[in-house]
This record gives structure tokens, sequence and C-alpha cells, in this order.
């Protein structure tokens, strides 16, 4: 398994990947708000292949919360869920931004509970809450992890 910087066809692979995926089906995303999502400014895509086949992605930002990096997505495809890629691409964030920052961010929405166990497991702690944010009803948790 390797992680790599997107190429030009992975932009449109990762906004279908993540249109058609939890939490951001739930959360009304669409295609077109996908696309525009893994091609922000100030962000950076990274996917995870095993050999040519894509398995996953992290779109990061280096200034996302206070100044620190931000974990702003991360998705693999639901046949390698369970495979730890979600570790892996996590780890990658951390050691991209380590050198030069000491904290790094995410957000889960409060119905991804597989999510948010995840980013427990791998160190990540919940720091607030921000309820009704993207839709009623449903809360993001803010999560934290020192780098240093």
């Amino acid at each position: 398994m390797q992680i790599l910087q997107a190429g030009d066809a992975d932009y449109e692979w990762a906004a279908q990947l993540m249109a058609s995926s939890e939490p951001w089906v739930t959360l009304r995303r669409s295609l077109e708000d996908c696309r525009a999502a893994v091609r922000r400014p100030g962000t950076e895509l990274f996917i995870t292949f095993q050999g040519e086949r894509r398995l996953g992605f992290v779109l990061l930002a280096e200034h996302g919360l206070a100044g620190s990096p931000y974990i702003a997505s991360i998705a693999v495809v639901e046949a390698a869920r369970g495979h730890g890629i979600g570790s892996e691409l996590l780890r990658f964030a951390e050691e991209h931004y380590r050198i030069s920052h000491q904290h790094i961010f995410l957000l889960v929405s409060s119905f991804n509970l597989p999510a948010r166990r995840l980013y427990e497991r791998c160190g990540y702690q919940p720091v607030g809450e921000i309820p009704d944010y993207v839709v009623a009803g449903h809360s993001e948790c803010i999560m934290y992890k020192r780098l240093g």
C-alpha cells in the first residue's frame, strides 16, 4: 500500500466516493459539493493505493483550525473498510505535519460512530461539539491530537 498526492483523475474519484458514502449522504452533500470540497483552495488530496487500485483518500488543510492542520475529509472504499486503511491515512496526515506543527484537528459527525471510534483508537480526543452545524439534529464533534 502507498499513499500519493492526487493526480488529475483522482479528484473525480474522490468526489464520487465522498458523495456516495456516509457521513456525506446524511450531511446532504451533492456530487457538485464534493467536487468543490476536494479542490478547495488551501487543501491537499492524497490517495492510498494497493497496486493500481484506489482504496481511500485523505483531504488535508495545513491551516485549518486556529492555524493548526485539519483533516478535512477521510474516506475508504466500502470493500476495504476494517483493514487498517483509515488508520494508515490518519498516520500519514500526522506524519505529514509532525515536523512543522504540534497539533492536528478533525470534525466527526455525531451519527458517525465507527469513525469516532477509529479516531479515539488513534489517539484523538474530543474537545468540543457544534450542535446543528451542518444538519439540524446532528452535531459535529471537534477532535484533537497533539503531534509533538
